[in-house]
């Protein structure tokens, strides 16, 4: 099974696509390099040829027949193959050819002939050239292609001893390293299923390789490790919403059972209805946020987006808060600056609710005879919409922590409230691609206060006329 797998690796098949690219490679390799040596022998033949004619042609009768004998018998016989010497009538006198070829023409010019055979042998083709000498003779000198045919054998020869140990040096190199990353990818299939049975804390093997393997391994195990962390967040989310709503139905369940067991007047149980009316909200509340931040978190109200004009947002949550704000002793005020009217991408009901989040939690926290400020301007490109009040502030330490769900600061566990308001501004606030930065307002003061500052980014931003 293993050795079915190594030869079905892309590893393997990219080292046979390397050899085949080998093996090509080497064959244009061969047919260029032999067509090259073929036109130069050709050449070199026409250049001796040519030459050793000029050379005969100066020699005297009696010393050019001498020649052409002691030629047959000579080293010379090697380079010069055929060496004849013919009358005017072209009948043969001398030398190694003893027939007049049919189509050669003493014209002084090489020429390709293919002899008659003779004894049913092959014929040879020969490059000839045929030349007037004194005496009124022909002289034919001829030169066959043993030596383009010897070139031809020794560059195949040459060719199959390099590219057959090449192309099996890259088989072999291709098994080994499909053996290699078989192994490695093995170690991740058992690593993958060891996660699918439950063993989260588990992660794909990386080693040391800076390679595609490794890099796929370590973005895995990064969203492995994400995934642990939704896991762990929905684990005390859960663990949270069950604590959460425990109390306020256990007061239920209370104050049931006593109704139930005692004898009160009719007063007292609609008391007793009244409170556990409170506590049913209180429990709906919670489950409404949840499912209000799922919604948003999934996205799904980005299709409703168009122009929001912040200055009528701020100006809707004033005459909406104004009396709350009032009624507890509290300043409320809308501060504005030189800034033309600033408009951002948005769903103006949600960023509403972002605001009366905001606001609300500004007023709880604020005690008598302070003050709620909202400002609205520009900075370097983007929208800010910030909130700043004079109460007991966020220390810097549980800034972070205070938009996860459930969150209550040790300070704000007397005031009512589910955890859940900056958990859902933040829900909103990252669908509207904008973030929420919590600073501190005063420092000199007693109370140090809390400025919450939103920041819209330069794409969100609705320029003037568009």
């Amino acid at each position: 099974m293993f050795r079915n797998e190594l030869f079905r690796t892309a590893t393997f098949r990219l080292t046979l696509a390397v050899v085949a690219a080998m093996i090509g490679s080497a064959a244009l390799q061969f047919f260029f390099g032999y067509s090259q040596a073929s036109v130069f022998e050709a050449r070199r033949s026409d250049m001796l040829l040519l030459r050793e004619a000029s050379i005969l042609q100066r020699e005297t009768p009696q010393e050019l027949e001498q020649q052409v004998r002691d030629r047959a018998t000579d080293d010379l016989r090697i380079l010069l193959n055929v060496t004849t010497l013919f009358d005017s009538q072209q009948h043969y006198i001398v030398g190694d050819l003893h027939n007049w070829p049919a189509d050669l023409v003493a014209d002084g010019h090489v020429h390709v002939i293919i002899p008659e055979a003779t004894g049913g042998g092959s014929s040879t083709v020969l490059r000839m050239v045929a030349v007037k000498v004194p005496g009124e003779r022909y002289l034919v000198l001829g030169r066959s292609r043993h030596m383009r045919t010897e070139l031809r054998l020794m560059m195949r020869h040459s060719m199959l001893v390099s590219i057959v140990p090449t192309v099996l040096f890259a088989l072999m190199t291709g098994i080994v390293l499909s053996h290699r990353a078989l192994s490695r990818v093995k170690d991740m299939h058992e690593a993958i299923d060891r996660i699918m049975e439950g063993d989260l804390h588990e992660r794909l093997p990386a080693g040391k390789q800076n390679d595609d393997l490794q890099r796929l391994a370590g973005s895995v195990n990064r969203m492995l490790d994400r995934l642990e962390q939704l896991l762990d967040e929905i684990r005390d989310v859960g663990n949270d919403i069950a604590h959460d709503l425990r109390t306020p139905l256990a007061r239920v369940r209370a104050r049931l059972d006593r109704a139930l067991n005692a004898d009160h007047s009719a007063e007292a149980l609609r008391n007793v209805i009244s409170h556990t009316i409170d506590d049913l909200d209180q429990s709906f509340a919670i489950i409404t946020a949840l499912l209000r931040i799922g919604e948003i978190e999934n996205g799904r109200r980005r299709a409703g987006f168009g122009t929001v004009d912040l200055e009528s947002l701020v100006a809707d949550i004033i005459d909406l808060y104004e009396p709350i704000a009032e009624t507890k002793g509290i300043a409320l005020s809308h501060v504005t600056g030189d800034d033309p009217p600033i408009h951002v991408l948005g769903d103006r009901d949600l960023l509403i609710e972002v605001l009366a989040n905001l606001v609300d939690n500004a007023i709880k926290f604020t005690p008598e005879g302070g003050r709620v400020e909202i400002r609205t301007r520009m900075n370097d490109g983007c929208a800010m919409l910030q909130i700043a009040d004079t109460g007991i502030g966020i220390p810097a330490g549980e800034r972070r922590a205070v938009t996860g769900r459930f969150y209550r600061s040790d300070k704000s566990r007397h005031i009512p409230g589910s955890g859940l308001g900056l958990s859902l501004v933040s829900a909103i606030l990252a669908l509207h691609h904008a973030r929420l930065d919590i600073l501190q307002s005063r420092v000199h003061d007693s109370l140090p206060g809390a400025t919450m500052n939103i920041v819209f980014p330069p794409s969100g931003v609705v320029q003037p006329g568009n």
